[in-house]
């Protein structure tokens, strides 16, 4: 009997890895986002998500964000170390990170590598179908795996290991040399290396005053960063970690209008974020 079991937990492991999801790269990201259709997925699979057209409608008609809900708040951004720590318990996974996954209490450590998580934050598993592993920890993800596979096969214990992340968005618009969504590493997730990522601010910059965004439930919260301090003086509170979907802004010299240089961005890519999230 524990053989049999054995051979079975095998099975699924070996079945798995063809039918993983792989990390999607940038450009996959940048095209699934320009398609208009849907993304097939096998319809004997249990646990499928259908795609809500009302769903998307409601996301599209969202609330833009107006000046009045444009508020600073310094505490909201946390500074930037030089070096980031090892990924905590309290890290939650994201689309195009890729996890293995060990079964333990078999002789031969039966298990799967390189399991990407879709850009739906889905993984595909043999018998149990589709399971959202995105915005879980690992050990909620562990949960969730031991409770469906458990459905069918009698495995001890499991264990979870983060094998890379996926690239997170940010918006960096205004005066700098490449303006637009720029996809960074988690390693990288920080005010100074978007700006990087764009290029760096031009001649016309005020890079004294350059904002860092985060839009969330309506609100738009700011902080105003001097980079001039950061790069000359060596101002490290200068620098602040971002999160996927935050807007850098760099101004000109002459100073910033909201309503006119700041909402218009901030409105657009909400809403390309409500619709391709």
């Amino acid at each position: 009997m524990k053989k049999r079991n054995l051979l079975a937990v095998a099975a699924v492991f070996a079945l798995s890895s063809s039918a993983a999801f792989a990390a999607p790269s940038a450009t996959d990201a940048a095209a699934e986002a320009a398609s208009a259709s849907p993304v097939a997925v096998k319809a004997t699979a249990p646990q499928m998500r259908g795609v809500s057209t009302t769903k998307t409608e409601e996301k599209a008609a969202k609330k833009p964000v107006s000046a009045q809900n444009y508020v600073e708040a310094p505490e909201v951004f946390e500074i930037a170390s030089l070096r980031r720590a090892e990924t905590t318990p309290s890290y939650r996974l994201f689309k195009g990170d890729t996890i293995n996954i060990l079964a333990i209490g078999f002789p031969d450590g039966i298990g799967v590598n390189n399991i990407g998580i879709g850009i739906d934050g889905y993984v595909q598993l043999p018998y149990v179908g589709s399971v959202k592993m995105e915005g879980m920890t690992l050990d909620e993800a562990k949960a969730v795996l031991m409770k469906s596979l458990g459905e069918y096969l009698r495995i001890p214990d499991m264990s979870l290991l983060i094998t890379s992340y996926g690239p997170r968005k940010v918006y960096v618009m205004g005066n700098v040399a490449s303006p637009g969504i720029h996809a960074i590493d988690i390693d990288s997730m920080n005010a100074y290396a978007a700006l990087a990522a764009a290029g760096g601010w031009t001649n016309r910059a005020r890079s004294t005053r350059i904002q860092v965004i985060r839009v969330q439930d309506d609100m738009m919260y700011y902080r105003t960063l001097n980079m001039k301090d950061y790069t000359k003086k060596h101002d490290l509170t200068q620098n602040v970690v971002l999160e996927d979907g935050d807007i850098v802004y760099v101004p000109a010299s002459n100073g910033i209008n909201i309503a006119e240089d700041v909402l218009p961005y901030v409105n657009a890519w909400a809403l390309y974020k409500s619709l391709t999230d």
